[in-house]
């Protein structure tokens, strides 16, 4: 008996021994994808993988790996997947599987092409090569078509791109890897991973109505790399309102995050990509991929504005570190970037509830004012971006998206006689002009442009920035609706918010700059105002200029945190029974004063209680509001 029980001990020292290289953060898994050229080197566990492995694991905590089967044409074959998942299982690392059906990244990105028969057969076998090895495999980015082969082009007929390629690849997804796989592996569950340009979805094949009905699950692509020298220009913010977004399709069956380091200035940009990820409260964060995390630490990766003791701390990060046990070693790679930044956040995401922001309806494969949610997210208004139309709420926000909803016109009119707002942008009203929407109010769009600099509310003098901005001109019947905040050139001017009574409703039309980063220039004063209209059923509100977004949670707290590379002071309005602030990160209380705070015109003040707040550059705060 004395030898069985030592036996055992001696088997249980050896599991926790095995399992202590996944060291799990409180509030989030953390997984490395490898691609399928660096799985194929895995064979050689002695010079390539282990020193790699204990080098990134030094640095990162990491409970799971993707192991790609398949890119580029390229198949790992079956010796080397049985060594790799030998070795990461040894070390009580999570192992699931990966595709990229791509032919050819280099070339633009080729994919498979879908009517060819040869090409469907070969997507076929990898989905099922891929299930016979994983009992879970995600789908990379590149699950759509880009071919335009003459075969193709005479299967589409007269059909646009747009309904070909949808019908194309929701049946290819369900007949050539779904179905394919789970015949191989009853207990295969099989993740889609849609990538951050949503918007155009539908035109490459990629459909969020149907898809996430047969996928096990669904993962989000949250980089967005840097919004200048990207081809995308995807706005920071759209970490955050991407996963909400898809979260808000597939309830519950949203497996994650997914961040690269791909056009990174400097290591906050990464790190402001990761942490933006987790106040979306993702379960999982994927860091792609093995090869970039291994990337060496340069001098230049240290921002200017660091040395302000900012959110993220270089000097901080660069600390001796060593989770294998041995001796603190100074990081050596980018792991230790995602390192640093998730152990500093996990202090503090179990303190947050459930996001919620202001309702914006995007119906399924709808296009206009194509990203326009991240820019106002990033201006200061909070986003909670849906698929189906929000009735229930009180506030709600329809971009020229809502076009697509052939009966739009009547739930606005529904919601405004239920006595509720709804604010529209200057581009759904250009759309719905002559479709409806003069029965409510005629607030025309025009033609005509305007170049302005100076803006004013109905509480305000003249406040200039300094260059204009090029808006459209809306026109609009004197006495039957008003302009909340307007635009000014010379002795004219035109409407920024503009407001209308509808029955017992209010509908508000937002005028959109044509280009919408100028959203971020405003004046904080008109900024407030907007926020104000859009915000006034939320318990917190932020005040002052833009490129600062606000995270609101269902428990009251939230997150104020700034995009600009100087430091800027803003201020929170709660609500009045909230009368204390509390930085969750200091435990400090804030001092607040009441403020008397007017609303729209013909409404009468209200109280809100008052807290200054500075924030550092690319930093975040952390507060509860009782």
């Amino acid at each position: 008996m004395p030898k069985l029980k030592a036996l055992s001990i001696m088997l249980l020292l050896g599991i926790f021994s095995s399992r202590a290289f996944c060291q799990q953060y409180k509030n989030f898994r953390v997984a490395v994808y490898c691609r399928a050229y660096e799985v194929a080197k895995m064979n050689d566990t002695t010079n390539y993988l282990k020193p790699i492995w204990d080098e990134l694991s030094r640095q990162l905590k990491v409970d799971k790996v993707y192991l790609e089967t398949h890119r580029d044409t390229h198949i790992v074959d079956q010796k080397t997947l049985d060594i790799a998942k030998k070795f990461f299982k040894d070390r009580g690392i999570t192992v699931a599987g990966g595709i990229t059906y791509t032919i050819s990244e280099p070339n633009n990105f080729e994919t498979y092409c879908y009517s060819d028969p040869a090409q469907r057969k070969k997507v076929q076998e990898i989905a099922e090569y891929t299930a016979k090895n994983f009992d879970e495999f995600i789908l990379d980015d590149f699950f759509f078509t880009d071919c335009k082969s003459d075969q193709s082009i005479k299967d589409k007929g007269t059909k646009s791109w747009t309904e070909y390629r949808l019908k194309l690849m929701t049946d290819a997804g369900r007949e050539l890897v779904v179905g394919p796989a789970k015949k191989v592996n009853p207990k295969v569950k099989v993740i889609i991973k849609y990538p951050n340009w949503y918007e155009h979805f539908q035109g490459l094949g990629f459909n969020l109505d149907e898809e996430p009905k047969y996928f096990d699950g669904i993962y989000t692509g949250t980089e967005t790399r840097d919004a200048v020298s990207s081809d995308q220009h995807l706005q920071a913010y759209l970490g955050y309102n991407v996963f909400r977004y898809y979260e808000n399709i597939k309830p519950g069956g949203n497996g994650g995050g997914w961040v690269d380091p791909g056009g990174m200035r400097n290591y906050d940009r990464y790190a402001e990509q990761l942490w933006i990820t987790a106040f979306a409260k993702a379960p999982e964060i994927t860091l792609f991929d093995l090869r970039q995390l291994i990337r060496k630490t340069i001098p230049t990766d240290r921002s200017a504005w660091q040395g302000q003791q900012t959110s993220f701390d270089f000097d901080k990060m660069m600390a001796p570190v060593n989770y294998n046990g041995g001796t603190p070693a100074a990081p050596t790679t980018i792991a230790r970037a995602a390192g640093y930044t998730f152990e500093t956040i996990d202090k503090f995401l179990g303190l947050l509830g459930k996001p919620i922001g202001i309702k914006s309806y995007r119906p399924y494969n709808a296009t206009g004012e194509d990203f326009l949610q991240n820019f106002l997210g990033q201006a200061g208004i909070p986003m909670d971006q849906c698929p189906t139309f929000p009735a229930a709420d009180s506030v709600i926000l329809l971009t020229e998206e809502a076009k697509f909803d052939a009966q739009i016109v009547d739930k606005i009119k529904k919601q405004l006689t239920d006595g509720k707002t709804v604010v529209i942008t200057s581009g759904l009203l250009h759309a719905l002009q002559d479709k409806g929407i003069k029965d409510i109010a005629e607030i025309t769009y025009t033609d005509r442009k305007a170049y302005v600099k100076d803006f004013k509310t109905r509480r305000t003098g003249i406040v200039s920035i300094n260059r204009p901005m090029l808006i459209p001109q809306i026109q609009y019947l004197t006495n039957d609706s008003w302009e909340q905040v307007s635009a000014i050139d010379g002795q004219m001017g035109w409407p920024i918010l503009h407001e209308a009574q509808y029955s017992k409703g209010k509908l508000n039309v937002l005028v959109i700059p044509e280009n919408f980063a100028d959203l971020y220039r405003l004046p904080a004063e008109a900024l407030n105002r907007i926020r104000a209209t859009l915000g006034a059923k939320l318990n917190v509100q932020l005040e002052g200029p833009g490129n600062i977004s606000i995270y609101i949670y269902d428990n009251n707290t939230c997150i104020v945190e700034s995009f600009s590379d100087e430091p800027a002071e803003v201020n929170l309005l709660t609500a009045t029974p909230y009368k204390t602030l509390t930085d969750l990160l200091s435990n400090a209380k804030l001092p607040g004063t009441v403020r008397k705070v007017n609303g729209g015109y013909g409404q009468t003040a209200s109280e809100k209680n008052v807290f200054p707040v500075s924030l550092k550059p690319h930093s975040y705060r952390v507060f509860k509001f009782e």
